[in-house]
This record gives C-alpha cells, structure tokens and sequence, in this order.
C-alpha cells in the first residue's frame, strides 16, 4: 500500500467533485484521445516516461489527492511543453476554471502556445527567464529573488512536478514564499519531491531506483547522485520540506512516499499537498 501521511482531513467540497470511477473514466479517456496535441519525442525534456500516461495519471492525483475541482484557477510552475496542462484542458470548465503555465525554457512555451492556447481560450503560458544551472543557465531572473508575474492571493490551485527536484535549498523556499504569495485563501500547492529519509537510503528491500543513489552534499539538506550533474535530481532530509511549507505560512495536508524509493505506491516521487490558511 502507498505510504501516506494525511495530516488534514480533506473538506467534503473536494470530496464530493468526482468520484473513484469518474476520475478513472476521465483518465482514461485522456490516454485514449488521439486528437489530443502531443510534441515529438526529441523535444520532450520533461523527464522519463510516456507523455501521455504521466499526464493522465498525475490528472488522477491533482482531483484524488490535492482535490482540484473543475473551477480552478490553476498555476503551473514549471510547467514543461505541456504535460499536465494537456489532460487539464479535458477537465477545467472552459468558463470557470483557468490555467497559466510557466516555463524558463523557451521552446516548451512556444509549443504550448501553438498547440493549446489557440483552441483552449483560458488556458496561457508564459515564458519566465530564470536562471538554472540545467535548463536555463543564461537566465536573467535570480531564483532567490524570484516574484511572478502575478497578483497575489489568484490562484486556487499551484502545480509544482518534479520542480524542487532540480532546485537547491535556498530557491526552494523562496519559490514556497511566492506560491504562498499567489494562492488564494484556503488555495493548495501540489509538490512532488525525493525525500531522502532512512528507508531511501538503506534500502533494505533493494528496489530502489537504481538511478537515484542519493548522498548527502556538506552539512545542508540536499542530497545529490554522485553521478548526475548536481541539479539532476535533488533529495532533502526528511522534515527539510515539511519545514518549509511551514515557514512559507502554508500547512501540510498530505505527505504520501512514492514508489522511487523501493515500497509499494501509485505514484514514483513523493508527494506533498499544502494548504493556504483561509475559506474558499
């Protein structure tokens, strides 16, 4: 069973959105819909896996687990070439809900905004410069000094998949003090990250991913694999990410550890879902 720790029970106005079978119908439909825009294998640098079967399964997660409904106002941080916002155009309201996603890689944007935003009216995408070691090394925005390009207190729902992962210490909360920034009251912020905890790392059952051999860099909080350029993939002790959330002013409603580390879940990284203090 996936290992989960619910800290908040969830409120029955995110309850009573979809049920089970619902959401699986509606994942379903997603994978299968051939019409559905998909880039070419060379231009995905979003990670590993099937464009479309992540996208539809994290759909699944972002209802079941961080209970967004059909009439969010969704931000994307971090949102690639589209991997999410595809199978969200088949469940936000065309009128009600809306979607803005953000990138500091230039050519994601762009297909994004040839692919999507001419057909879907509310969804938009932005290109963000800033800086990072891999993806944008020239960038012009400081990830310290990171402030979007966004009111405050407007989004009901901030995506954050496989974004702390590349990110250092420092920029993690800094961009947790902006999500805390943007979310509306009662807003949540969907993040999934490697949790560097015991069980990661004796790995007792030997099914860990063999890729992620996480070793902990200086005194700090980060773990890195020895072999990847350091922000390939990024792992924090247990409780680093827990302290955040806090300390940007938002509380933790569900921490739930994902397969990547060798025990049996419905999802690979581990995720968390935070909550801004505040009624809908």
């Amino acid at each position: 069973m996936t290992e989960v720790i619910a800290l908040k029970k969830a409120s029955t106005e995110y309850v009573r959105v979809y049920n089970n079978d619902q959401v699986e119908w509606l994942m379903e439909t997603v994978l299968k819909n051939r019409f559905l825009p998909c880039p070419e294998p060379e231009s995905i640098f979003v990670g590993d896996g099937s464009y479309q079967a992540v996208g539809a399964e994290f759909l699944g997660h972002f209802i079941r687990k961080g209970g967004l409904e059909k009439t969010s106002r969704v931000l994307d941080i971090g949102c690639g070439i589209g991997r999410m916002a595809v199978p969200l155009t088949q469940y936000l309201d065309f009128e009600k809900g809306s979607y803005c996603g953000i990138d500091p890689v230039a050519g994601g944007i762009d297909w994004c905004n040839q692919k999507l935003s001419p057909i879907y009216s509310n969804f938009e995408f932005r290109h963000v410069d800033i800086a990072h070691n891999l993806y944008n090394p020239k960038g012009a925005i400081d990830g310290l000094e990171l402030v979007l390009p966004y009111e405050g207190n407007q989004f009901d729902f901030i995506i954050m998949t496989s974004v702390v992962t590349h990110l250092p210490d420092e920029e993690v909360s800094a961009y947790l003090r902006e999500v805390e920034r943007l979310l509306a009251p009662g807003g949540r912020l969907f993040m999934t990250a490697f949790v560097a905890d015991k069980v990661a790392q004796e790995n007792v059952a030997k099914k860990r991913d063999a890729r992620l051999g996480f070793q902990r860099y200086d005194n700090g909080p980060c773990w890195f694999v020895p072999e990847l350029p350091p922000l390939a993939a990024v792992g924090f002790d247990d409780g680093f990410l827990d302290r955040a959330i806090t300390g940007a002013g938002l509380n933790t409603v569900l921490k739930s550890f994902g397969h990547w580390r060798g025990i049996s879940s419905d999802h690979y990284q581990d995720l968390f879902v935070a909550e801004k203090d505040g009624i809908r």
